[in-house]
């Protein structure tokens, strides 16, 4: 299990691992919500050595940021509703804590609760056994 909150300031290492984990468990997400693979961008920004960056999954109606910018409150994921991949402002801004990336079913419900993104796989399933 990764350290999420463990800081990247001044810590190349950490950053490097913090950015990898991230974009992993981020495409992880994008295969959960069942987004085609050319329907969003996957983006990393090292930043500088001050700050852990930000790793940002930019699908058409949906922008979700990982980043160690809510560190001391634990809430280091950004979820709003977008409308386009040229859209960096969207919808209303809502957090969640950077330890959901090591639950991805629960941060694809969050994400679907917020934009509406992805089909929900639990409900699909339950609908196939009645």
């Amino acid at each position: 299990m990764f350290d999420w909150n463990r800081s990247c300031s001044y810590d190349e290492q950490q950053k490097r691992r913090f950015h990898t984990i991230a974009r992993s468990r981020l495409k992880k997400l994008a295969a959960e919500l069942a987004l085609p693979q050319r329907s969003f961008d996957l983006r990393s920004n090292k930043a500088g050595i001050a700050v852990s960056g930000e790793i940002t999954l930019h699908h058409d109606r949906a922008y979700i940021q990982v980043g160690q910018f809510g560190l001391s409150s634990g809430q280091g994921i950004l979820i709003r509703s977008c409308k386009g991949r040229k859209d960096y402002t969207g919808g209303a801004n809502h957090f969640v804590a950077l330890g959901m990336l090591e639950d991805i079913p629960a941060l694809a419900a969050a994400v679907r609760a917020i934009t509406g993104v992805g089909r929900d796989t639990s409900r699909s399933s339950e609908r196939r056994a009645a």
